[in-house]
């Protein structure tokens, strides 16, 4: 990828599929094999780093409620001095009840896991003595190292396409990552975040957004491109190491 000029490399993220099966998945239909046959985003994500050096790198997307901050918090800093300050934090909150539920949170809790999970690690990433007290995270305080090479944090994108992901988005968060799906106006799209960030009184300027799975023609990314998008994810499906070699060299060309 860095060799054809690409800027990122996000990796998902399930931590296990329970075989009970009981949510459907999003996309209809039966679940693809690839969501139970993930790695680690944070090992993949050093793994990727340590073999190049301006390649970005990042989640896309970690379920934040499935993991304990004060340890996540270390391994994307960890991630980020490794990589020379090239991590992004893409995050959602999940839609595998059961899967969630093995880890202790729940559909209807999982959105406030994820903001305290998110303002705990803020807080070991950019205090040299960080506590919190919420209702899910609660630490005395703290040293934690390292810190992040990037000040003050790696940018951290948020999954999502309603109203309360934007809030959330300019509450907490440094950019937006929505599906471009049916219907999607790129335009429509900038300007509705722009609305969001002006009633919080956030600057849009340190807000981005990227396109989660953009459609992978040079009409929709020139449009992206041109309503401000930051930049579009293109999906590199389960296959062979030269299927997606092939796939790689289809998208490079469509690359400006």
């Amino acid at each position: 990828m860095e060799d054809r000029g690409f800027e990122s490399l996000f990796f998902p993220e399930h931590t296990h599929i329970p075989t009970s099966r009981q949510s459907p998945w999003p996309g209809g239909g039966e679940l693809p094999k690839c969501y139970s046959h993930t790695h680690d985003p944070f090992v993949a994500c050093t793994a990727a780093a340590v073999v190049t050096e301006k390649l970005k790198i990042g989640t896309g997307i970690c379920l934040v409620p499935q993991h304990e901050p004060i340890v996540t918090a270390k391994a994307i800093a960890s991630v980020d001095q490794i990589s020379g300050g090239r991590f992004m934090f893409g995050i959602g909150g999940g839609w595998n009840v059961e899967e969630m539920e093995d880890h202790g949170a729940t559909y209807k809790t999982r959105f406030a896991i994820m903001r305290e999970h998110i303002l705990a690690m803020k807080q070991l990433w950019t205090q040299e003595e960080a506590s919190f007290d919420g209702e899910f995270v609660k630490f005395p305080p703290s040293w934690s190292w390292p810190k992040p090479v990037q000040d003050p944090h790696p940018p951290i994108l948020l999954g999502g396409e309603t109203d309360y992901t934007l809030k959330r988005v300019v509450e907490y968060c440094d950019g937006w990552y929505p599906r471009p799906w049916q219907g999607f106006d790129p335009a429509e799209a900038v300007a509705r975040l722009k609305r969001f960030a002006d009633e919080a009184g956030r600057d849009m300027s340190t807000l981005s957004i990227t396109t989660f799975r953009a459609k992978a023609d040079a009409q929709s990314l020139a449009e992206y491109a041109d309503a401000g998008i930051t930049r579009a994810l293109l999906e590199i499906k389960d296959e062979s190491r030269d299927d997606i070699l092939r796939r790689l060299d289809e998208y490079a060309k469509l690359l400006v």
